[in-house]
């Protein structure tokens, strides 16, 4: 059974079963500030089991893109070194939002996997929970009842809180649990040891396959459990270990979810899976990466250097990493796996496919980007190396080299075994943990339990129509970090207040008590779709009738930059052509960010395209068009454009400016007028394929204008002219280019004239014309001085210092027929003179110079250059 029919018949078993098949949440989130990542099927129905939202549908199943790579569920570390780990993963599901529960839970599942997908029930095991003394909580004695009518008792296992009790987080719901664990060993193995015993053991071939969650508590901030008004399943199946199950191997990665990509590895290094473990492991590595961070892109999320990106820039470069050392893989690869995964997994993934190019050019720009680190690390190492007094390498020195240049510790570790050297890996770990120390610190969260003061199933936003309106504190609770100290959440029956968005962020503004107390609100954001305002204090009368009043000026600039992404995104398209897609936004009240698929550089002209394209509309004074409950089928037919990476639901909000028309929720001004103006003040690269502009609007605009204006001013009284200043600054700069050719011819002259100087200072050691000394000139002037000494002079080794600005520059300039016959070599030889001024470098044999930043160290490697040519024979 391939992997797509397995995945097939989960979903058509369950649609038989009266549940309706929904999509794959994209695997980034993007409004849950509670996660950076989709780490479990039910991360999208989390606003169902709060009971903030109504489902559409009680019954529903789907196959999850899943990543674990941070925070609770973080197992990267193991992936590759076993067979059953991984970054990212599929997980099939199916969930009840109280209507069925814990039986037809059960028997559902027994069902398909004996029935449907005819797995021998003699290799089955199912684990209940035995009950927590902590929690004050017996056997699941309901579960267990029910799994004594299918399977034998000796095949139930007790299972502990760790293992049979689900939790969405530290407060939350939660509730006991059935796995099924499947033992997939010989006859002979099971007839020594009994499965029953190897369950939860981290065996290989003894593993879970299906998790059954009975959600029916609530866990609240002080630890105690109260029972949720409805009960709810949630069940999780690894698609990857079903697989492997049902296609009769022992390996996650012997299935064709795989099998293909690893074929495509051995193609590509050379290198055979199966006969070396450490082959072996580099080869799952890889093969499992590139499905984690492909989805990822595909899903819009870059690599970057902060939050979810660095996660997936972390785990691409894992992968770079374990190619570097383990495959001989000097040059990107890994980009070239994509086209094998997407047609693999692009009919029940599509975004993999539509995205495949921009997948393709950024995973290649991040490997070009990551060898290079490496190499910059191999000479930092070797300077680390240098400077140590004993055989073992200081943990502190390593770290910074992980923590500042992304050198992998391993890699130094294995570096250094090499070099026959030692880590103190004590101290690493000390740092390692210090630096995480620091990070859990700064972004710890208390949370108290949420004070309900009265019922609201969905709190209504009327910010589209009104920017202050008369509401009820619906529940509330305090929150305290380090970074913000203590706040107060605050949840209303409605309000005026948007909450960040579809990349517009939250509004401010104020509550106002009738007494005239006030409470500013200062970020409003959704989480679990709850509106939730954010605010220093707490009204003194939670139960009154509050003002609530948005920032009006905030909330004024915050649509004139919305609006003008709207305008840009059709200007882009209209421009540069139909294959420019929003990657991205950040739309602030004085500033709009805009980042959009593009293959090269925007050209002054385009860019003033561009900006004309768009006051063009502004000028038009195009009206606001929206429709607030459009059928989403309606809204693409009729051309409307969805933002990359987020998920719709059946009905959409189409917001149109003439004819532009997008999928969106954010604000905007009821006429482009309003906008006034539209100016670009930036365009650049943010990945391969991926351009970005920033721009301002309105009051920006005007602001902009005016210091520009102010500053052509000041040139002008700088240049001290009435006339054109372009026209001043170009004469200027002609009068410089002309000095500083004059200084050139100088710098040649005087370097003429120590040439002469320098072949009488030469030494005749062992046969060969030595100079080792420290000079004033530039790298430029040094290099014509050693290629004119070096026509004059035969059998030629010089090496030639310069400091300029406290760094230092080491030249060495050996003659050919001297390099070739003596086999010395100029790169290798200033790379390692270079250490004495604490830098490094290269070249070719007969020429190369080194920089550092430590010109004390220029006697020292004068001598030790004069030491080396006195023991060349």
């Amino acid at each position: 059974m391939t992997s797509q029919e397995v995945r097939l018949q989960f979903l058509n078993f369950f649609k038989e079963k009266n549940h309706k098949i929904v999509p794959s949440a994209p695997m980034v989130m993007k409004d849950d500030p509670t996660l950076m990542f989709t780490n479990a099927g039910m991360n999208q129905f989390k606003e169902f089991f709060l009971g903030n939202s109504i489902p559409k549908s009680k019954r529903v199943t789907d196959t999850q893109k899943c990543l674990r790579v941070s925070g609770k569920h973080n197992d990267l570390e193991e992936v590759g070194k076993d067979t059953y780990h991984h970054t990212m993963f599929e997980m099939l599901g199916n969930w009840s939002f109280g209507d069925y529960f814990k039986k037809e839970a059960i028997q559902w599942a027994w069902e398909l996997l004996t029935e449907v997908y005819k797995i021998d029930k003699d290799s089955l095991y199912v684990s209940v929970f035995e009950g927590s003394d902590d929690d004050n909580l017996e056997l699941d004695q309901e579960a267990y009842d029910l799994w004594k009518a299918i399977v034998p008792e000796d095949r139930i296992i007790m299972g502990n809180k760790k293992d049979n009790f689900w939790e969405m987080g530290d407060q939350g719901p939660c509730g006991p649990c059935s796995e099924i664990h499947v033992d997939l060993r010989s006859k002979e193995e099971k007839a020594k040891v009994p499965g029953a015993s190897l369950v939860n053991q981290d065996d290989p071939l003894v593993v879970e396959i299906w998790n059954l969650v009975f959600i029916q508590y609530n866990r609240k901030a002080n630890g105690s459990l109260e029972d949720l008004p409805e009960k709810h399943i949630d069940t999780g199946m690894g698609f990857e270990r079903l697989c492997m199950v049902l296609q009769g191997v022992k390996s996650n990665y012997d299935t064709d979810v795989f099998t293909p990509l690893i074929r495509e590895i051995e193609t590509i290094t050379g290198h055979k899976y199966g006969k070396k473990e450490e082959t072996n492991i580099a080869i799952r590595v890889v093969a499992d990466h590139i499905r984690a961070v492909a989805f990822a892109i595909a899903d819009g999320q870059l690599p970057s250097n902060t939050g979810a990106g660095y996660v997936i820039r972390r785990i691409l470069r894992r992968a770079i990493r374990y190619g570097f050392t383990f495959l001989d893989t000097k040059q990107p690869f890994i980009y070239r796996l994509v086209n094998v995964l997407s047609e693999r997994m692009g009919k029940a993934f599509p975004e993999l496919p539509k995205n495949h190019q921009l997948i393709e050019n950024v995973i290649k720009e991040e490997e070009n980007s990551f060898l290079s680190t490496l190499e910059q690390g191999l000479v930092l190492l070797d300077s680390v190396i240098a400077s140590s007094k004993g055989k073992t390498i200081d943990g502190e020195k390593a770290f910074e080299l992980y923590d500042t240049f992304g050198f992998p510790i391993d890699l130094t570790s294995l570096i250094l075994q090499e070099k026959g050297y030692q880590l103190d890996v004590e101290g690493f770990e000390k740092a390692l943990k210090a630096q995480k120390d620091r990070s859990r610190a700064a972004s710890e969260v208390s949370k108290d339990d949420w004070t309900v003061l009265q019922q609201d199933a969905e709190q209504e936003f009327v910010g589209y129509d009104v920017l202050e309106s008369n509401v009820k504190l619906v529940k509330y609770r305090k929150v305290s970090s380090k970074k913000e100290g203590d706040q107060y959440q605050l949840v209303f029956n409605l309000t005026p207040f948007y909450a960040e968005g579809g990349g517009q962020v939250g509004d401010k503004g104020y509550l106002e008590a009738p007494n005239g107390d006030v409470v500013y609100i200062v970020d409003t954001k959704k989480e679990n779709n709850e509106i939730v305002h954010f605010a220093e204090d707490l009204p003194k009368d939670v139960s009154g009738t509050f003002k609530a009043v948005v920032d009006k000026e905030q909330r004024f600039h915050t649509a004139c930059n919305h609006t003008a992404t709207h305008l840009l995104h059709q200007a882009l398209r209209e421009i540069l052509g139909t294959h420019v897609e929003q990657k991205g936004s950040a739309v602030h009240s004085k500033y709009l960010r805009f980042d959009f698929s593009h293959f090269s550089k925007m050209t002054p002209a385009e860019l003033r395209d561009v900006e004309n394209f768009v006051n063009a509309r502004i000028a038009g004074q195009l009206p606001f068009e929206e429709n607030r409950n459009m059928p989403i089928k309606d809204a693409m037919e009729q051309g409307a454009m969805a933002l990359f990476g987020e998920k719709y639901g059946d009905t959409v909000r189409t917001v149109r400016f003439g004819q532009s028309i997008e999928l969106c929720g954010g604000t905007h001004v009821k006429n482009t007028a309003e906008i006034w103006h539209f100016k670009i003040v930036s365009e650049g690269a943010v990945a391969a394929g991926i351009r970005r502009i920033e721009a301002i609007t309105s009051e920006a605009a005007k602001e902009f204008f005016f210091k520009n204006n102010q500053m052509l001013f000041e040139i002008k009284d700088v240049l001290n002219t009435s006339q054109d200043p372009v026209k001043a600054v170009v004469s200027l700069q002609e009068e410089n280019a002309s000095l500083r050719k004059q200084v050139e011819q100088l710098l040649k002259d005087k370097a003429k004239g120590l040439k002469n100087d320098l072949i009488a200072e030469l030494k005749d050691i062992n046969g060969i014309q030595f100079l080792g000394k420290k000079v004033d000139l530039d790298a430029g002037g040094i290099k014509d001085l050693a290629f004119e000494m070096g026509g004059q002079v035969t059998n030629l080794f010089l090496l030639l210092a310069s400091e300029n600005d406290g760094k230092a520059i080491l030249s060495c300039y050996i003659s050919k027929d001297l390099a070739s016959n003596k086999g010395l070599n100029a790169g290798n030889i200033v790379r390692e003179l270079g250490k004495h001024i604490q830098g490094g470098g290269g070249g070719q044999p007969f020429f190369a110079t080194a920089g550092g930043k430590n010109p004390s160290g220029i006697p020292a490697a004068l001598a030790n250059a004069e030491e080396l040519v006195r023991a060349t024979r």
